[in-house]
């Protein structure tokens, strides 16, 4: 069902955070039967159901059932009646969508979505891993990108130590999956990056900035310091395409979005035409507005989304803990 196949590239199991990391030099193991994988923001549980020829996918407040469907390569399971509804997955990673929307790549607990990019600054580095590749800027250097073989990988729940040799180099990029922020724009992302060349270490930060967004429905706890209606609800979804989309307070709203390395931006939102009480209408054109004029974005100490304005306007959200149809 749910098989993990080795490459040619030896697979260690490491433990410890990115500061140690000690290899057991034992394989990497397929899945348990009970397997976590994070699909951006959102972790998922994949388990036999109780009939051996479905699988379970309990994600939020919810469970999915499907059935496995032909596919090759990787194994895919298809909801009854939904072909909207499938789940995907070949060794480490996986591929959810649920009635049409896709999330995130599912990645089991410290793996990374590939291609990874980790830099970092003063001075200035970067390297790309894609397959068993690792592309090389050198701190001081000017020579170009330095292509070398990926020997081994070293890996567990925490995150991946990558090994390479060539060109007189010995490089090892440890990642842990812990949220880091550049040094010099203040961006955050997924990951923090060690990096060792011939035994000098430089940090950094690395992996996709959209996983700190995408997956999770953000709900809107607080717009610009006022609060909001008791039992009213302000959401807001960052979907595949750079498109948004949410509920304003009473109508559904859906746009664009842009993120950049010094922050995001909205675009072209248009609500729908609905009525509502006048307080409800009010809260939804401020929240509108205020989210239209948005150019930086933070993942606070307690997972909250914050998205502010250039003039220090604030809309305040958490993740939901329930699926919204």
């Amino acid at each position: 069902m749910l098989v993990r196949r080795r490459s040619g590239i030896a697979v260690l199991i490491i433990a410890g955070p990115l500061g140690g990391c000690a290899s057991s030099g034992q394989p990497v193991a397929g899945p348990e039967p009970h397997s976590v994988y994070h699909c951006g923001q959102m972790e998922i549980r994949v388990t036999s159901g109780e009939n051996r020829d479905l699988l379970g996918i309990d994600y939020l407040d919810r469970r999915l059932l499907l059935k496995p469907a032909e596919s090759a390569p990787g194994a895919l399971y298809v909801a009854p009646g939904d072909d909207q509804t499938r789940f995907w997955s070949k060794g480490e990673r996986a591929t959810l969508t649920i009635r049409g929307e896709t999330y995130p790549e599912c990645v089991v607990p410290g793996a990374v979505k590939m291609p990874f990019e980790a830099k970092g600054n003063e001075p200035f580095w970067r390297v790309v891993v894609s397959g068993a590749e690792l592309q090389l800027e050198r701190p001081f250097e000017k020579d170009g990108v330095k292509r070398l073989e990926v020997e081994k990988v070293m890996a567990d729940r925490h995150g991946r130590r990558f090994q390479a040799r060539g060109d007189d180099l010995n490089v090892r990029l440890t990642v842990a999956r812990q949220l880091c922020q550049d040094s010099m724009s203040g961006a955050q992302y997924p990951a923090q990056a060690r990096l060792t060349v011939n035994g000098q270490t430089y940090n950094g930060c690395g992996g996709d900035p959209q996983r700190l967004l995408r997956g999770a429905e953000w709900v809107v706890e607080d717009i610009a310091d006022g609060g909001i209606i008791d039992s009213s609800r302000v959401t807001i979804r960052l979907l595949s395409d750079n498109r948004v989309a949410g509920r304003g307070s009473c109508n559904r709203y859906t746009g664009s979005y842009r993120l950049t390395g010094e922050g995001i931006g909205f675009g072209a939102i248009a609500p729908t035409r609905m009525a509502c009480a006048p307080a409800l209408m009010d809260q939804e054109a401020r929240f509108l507005r205020i989210l239209g004029d948005v150019s930086r974005m933070r993942i606070g100490r307690e997972g909250q989304l914050q998205l502010s304005t250039p003039s220090g306007a604030t809309i305040t959200a958490i993740q939901s803990t329930g699926d919204t149809p």
